[in-house]
């Protein structure tokens, strides 16, 4: 079990964990809902379930791995593996020691990376960005989060490349979850979308919503329920879909004028449940604001699916200075 690794994914809205071998194959997984109250210890104790439940389902104690990556939204210190200003997860602004007590919780060493680079690297690696050099990662969900590899290797900048979300779409627009005006994802984060979606209801629009997040006893707006609203033929989900799809093309067209990419892997709770027909949307949406419009890049679906993060996140375990190893940002998702 000596090449034997765990990966977790820690979001906004689920925690997943994943038991893999030496060539990346996935021998157990779990997920659990990411904690809404109490704070770091609670999300940790969570994310140390679910990779015990993990590893029970592989056939082995989780002291046998040979480490454990984490992929954290926040602030995150490669080199300690602390995170801070995790703001998707309850009480999360202050320095928290993740990989230290995730590590005595699990007996295992653990090293923490940004959530969308390693799962950017992951899908580089081991996904839909093999057959290209240069790509552009954009995972939508709880916000829309971003990952550049570049000549095969991660940019990062100073810390702070790859924030696609907040690129500004819009000037003077909706507010965003950052505080800021018109960043693409105050039109296409999940949350963002939630909170427009309860301000319409309460303008008088219909929706069917939040009756089917009841009845799914969800206490947000998931993916599924978003899906789940779009074939029931929901006016008001559709609208807002919409309105999602055309500032991602604005967006993701902007990036790819700087970046000239080859490709754009699109992936994320949304995204790969949406699957490749809306990742076909944003591409048609992309082509109107793109500079080079006869030479798109390719516009693919994350192909490691709902356990690319994990994946991804997996990769950290391989050795003392993983590639995906970036100075401390603040994660869109």
């Amino acid at each position: 079990m000596a090449t034997t690794r765990g990966g977790i994914d820690l979001g906004g809205t689920k925690i997943e964990a994943v038991v893999v071998d030496g060539r990346s194959k996935v021998l157990g997984s779990a997920r659990r809902p990411t904690p809404t109250e109490g704070g770091p210890p609670d999300v940790v104790a969570q994310m140390a379930a679910a990779m015990v439940e993990a590893c029970t389902s592989a056939g082995l104690e989780s002291s046998e791995l040979r480490g454990v990556g984490v992929g954290s939204p926040g602030l995150v210190d490669p080199q300690t593996g602390a995170v801070s200003s995790a703001l998707n997860l309850p009480n999360w602004d202050q320095e928290y020691p993740l990989a230290e007590d995730l590590g005595k919780a699990l007996s295992s060493v653990v090293r923490v990376g940004n959530d969308v680079q390693v799962a950017t690297d992951g899908e580089f690696s081991l996904g839909a960005g093999r057959p290209y050099k240069s790509i552009l990662g954009v995972f939508w969900g709880t916000g829309v989060g971003g990952g550049i590899i570049l000549d095969g290797k991660p940019w990062i900048g100073r810390g702070g490349a790859a924030e696609i979300g907040h690129v500004v779409v819009k000037v003077g627009g909706a507010r965003c979850p950052c505080g800021r005006r018109g960043c693409m994802e105050a039109y296409a984060g999940r949350a963002a979308m939630e909170a427009y979606a309860r301000k319409q209801m309460k303008r008088g629009k219909k929706t069917d919503l939040f009756e089917l997040m009841e009845e799914r006893g969800r206490t947000r707006l998931t993916s599924g329920i978003w899906w789940r609203a779009l074939e029931r033929g929901d006016r008001l989900a559709t609208n807002i879909i919409d309105r999602a799809i055309v500032a991602l093309g604005a967006g993701v067209a902007s990036a790819v004028n700087v970046l000239d990419v080859e490709a754009v892997i699109v992936g994320g709770g949304i995204g790969v449940r949406f699957g490749q027909p809306y990742v076909d949307r944003i591409a048609q949406a992309m082509q109107p604001h793109l500079f080079n419009d006869t030479r798109p890049p390719d516009v693919r679906v994350a192909e490691l699916g709902d356990l690319g993060g994990a994946i991804g996140a997996a990769l950290l375990a391989r050795g003392p200075r993983p590639r995906t190893s970036r100075s401390p940002r603040l994660a869109a998702v």
